[in-house]
């Protein structure tokens, strides 16, 4: 995929909210599950083996659209969306993390998250 611009980047989330909170409620029952399953096997209010192999399954499905965007999807907890960017002739990755209002961070594709700075 090409680079976005700010303006598409920030559609582009605007387009993937509600994906991505779904990705957030099944990520956490992912983890529910799991910890029910493993700890011996007895089924939870959310179900039991074959519930967790379903939202496992899901999970991999919205991970995947997100991917299909041309976004990268860098983190799962918390969520790290990345989109490739071209910032006064260098190349960045704007930047949205779970729980931020907007689309507002940057970090230089050679610094990584350490590098985030706040978008000019």
């Amino acid at each position: 995929m090409g680079l976005f611009t700010l303006a598409e980047a920030r559609a582009e989330l605007a387009q993937l909210r509600p994906l991505l909170e779904e990705l957030v409620d099944v990520r956490a029952d992912v983890v529910a599950l799991a910890a029910a399953v493993t700890a011996g096997g007895e089924p939870t209010a959310l179900g039991g083996l074959p519930e967790w192999k379903a939202a496992e399954a899901r999970l991999d499905e919205l991970m995947t659209e997100v991917q299909r965007t041309g976004a990268e999807l860098k983190g799962l907890a918390p969520l790290l969306v990345d989109f490739a960017a071209d910032l006064d002739g260098v190349p960045v990755l704007l930047c949205w993390l779970e729980g931020e209002p907007e689309l507002a961070w940057y970090h230089r594709t050679d610094l990584g998250f350490a590098g985030r700075r706040r978008l000019p």
